[in-house]
């Protein structure tokens, strides 16, 4: 297969052409589909990223003509299905991708066929409920329901009737739900901060393209299920110089839809935060938050749906991964170095979400820069990928994925173990033998400062 000069430069996206009344009609679809397909059964080079390339493998070798052709274009959504939107395939694999000529965006071909399917038959209870993260994070964190919801999530005979009932898995570990959420407890510290700043009159300091005054958007699972990486956002970040507040006010990133295929949900959400974020960075706010595919829906999803929005663009500029920005402000010399404790081994999953932010191992150099300790990056899928990990049907396929990454975990027996997604951590930790608490590397972080 000939390639063109073009494949040689960096992917480009286009805009998600969502809204027009082509991108809805299955015919067309189906055409791309087999377009697609048939590029990707002739390189295969993706086969080991997810099930979704071996289901398509496994479809066309299966089939009467072993080629696309003989695959019953009913089984194309076998194949969607198993796409949890990564975007390894596009930002790493693939050769056929813009401005090559053939043109191949796999995760947006997957969206689209995800948001048909969605239109034409909605989505099954469990899946409204599990990409419902900020209704059932307000629920499950009320005053007693929350120690109620975290009991029963703990209890094995109730685990396995949700199994059976709803189709959450009952191995797939499930996360914790507080009361005492991340906006409750850095609220006071912020506050604290303020008056602080009254008194000293200290204006943050500008360096390398930062403000030096970042608002953090909490997240739903950050604010609900990871409340204490707020308290250390705030202290590591304070420590450094770098003013911080909360965003005022939010909702889900939209990035559980997104993955659902329910575009209209994700045009809500949208609507709801892009004002108040694009407020925050006209005041002259940085913007991050603690979780990788939060930011990298402001920073390329809403970009590409919303290309002609100046808020999104606004805000998409204004947003970066934490561990970015505090390498930003070390290249400009403003990054604190006075660590007080070393940490040792440190075993590092890389997140796909911030992998495909092409910044680097930004998380991995700033670690590094503490005395005697060593990171160890991992750059393989964790299996999470969502709800992927917490479905019945499969789960199983989750725990296939993550076994590169908790062998390698096992045979490095770190210190410490880390992934930027605690959703990840988590299910490494729950699979391999050598994680007693996996760790967020932000947690680790304030542990070298020993603030």
């Amino acid at each position: 297969m000939a390639q063109r000069e073009g494949n040689l430069q960096a992917p480009t996206r286009h805009p998600l052409d969502w809204q027009s009344d082509d991108f809805y009609n299955e015919d067309s679809l189906n055409q791309e589909l087999e377009r697609v397909f048939d590029i990707c059964h002739g390189c295969r080079r993706c086969v080991s990223l997810c099930d979704a390339f071996p289901t398509l493998f496994d479809l066309i070798d299966e089939s009467d003509t072993f080629e696309v052709d003989g695959v019953d274009k009913a089984d194309y959504v076998k194949v969607s299905d198993q796409c949890y939107m990564c975007d390894m395939c596009y930002m790493a694999k693939c050769p056929y991708t813009p401005p090559h000529d053939w043109n191949v965006d796999f995760p947006h071909l997957m969206l689209r066929a995800k948001a048909i399917k969605f239109t034409k038959i909605g989505a099954p209870l469990r899946d409204r409920i599990l990409t419902s993260t900020d209704t059932v994070g307000k629920l499950a964190t009320i005053p007693l329901v929350d120690i109620t919801v975290n009991a029963l999530n703990k209890n094995n005979t109730f685990r396995k009737a949700l199994d059976k009932g709803l189709g959450v898995h009952h191995q797939a570990p499930v996360p914790e739900y507080h009361n005492k959420t991340m906006r409750k407890r850095v609220a006071p510290l912020v506050a604290s901060q303020l008056n602080e700043q009254s008194e000293t009159i200290e204006q943050p300091t500008a360096v390398s393209n930062t403000t030096g005054k970042v608002a953090l958007y909490v997240t739903c699972y950050g604010n609900y299920n990871s409340p204490h990486l707020g308290e250390d956002f705030y202290n590591v970040f304070t420590h450094n110089g770098i003013h911080i507040d909360l965003v005022p006010k939010e909702q889900c990133c939209g990035m559980p839809k997104l993955e659902l295929g329910d575009l209209q949900a994700v045009a809500k959400l949208k609507e709801a935060n892009i004002p108040v974020l694009a407020k925050l960075v006209d005041e002259g706010y940085d913007l991050i938050a603690p979780i990788p595919s939060c930011v990298l829906m402001y920073k390329q999803e809403l970009p590409l749906m919303f290309p002609d929005d100046p808020n999104v663009i606004k805000v998409q500029q204004a947003f970066y991964d934490p561990f970015e920005y505090l390498h930003l402000r070390h290249k400009a010399g403003a990054f604190n170095t006075d660590f007080k404790q070393s940490l040792g081994d440190i075993s590092y999953q890389v997140a796909c979400h911030l992998r495909v932010q092409n910044i680097g191992l930004k998380t991995r150099d700033i670690l590094n820069l503490v005395p005697e300790t060593n990171v160890h990056a991992i750059e393989r899928c964790s299996g999470h990928d969502g709800t992927y990990a917490v479905k019945t049907e499969t789960h199983d396929k989750s725990v296939k994925i993550a076994r590169p990454v908790v062998r390698k975990v096992n045979e490095q027996d770190p210190d410490f173990f880390i992934s930027d997604c605690p959703m990840a951590a988590t299910h490494i930790g729950n699979l391999s033998e050598k994680i007693e608490q996996p760790e967020h590397p932000m947690t680790l972080l304030r542990k070298a400062y020993q603030i």
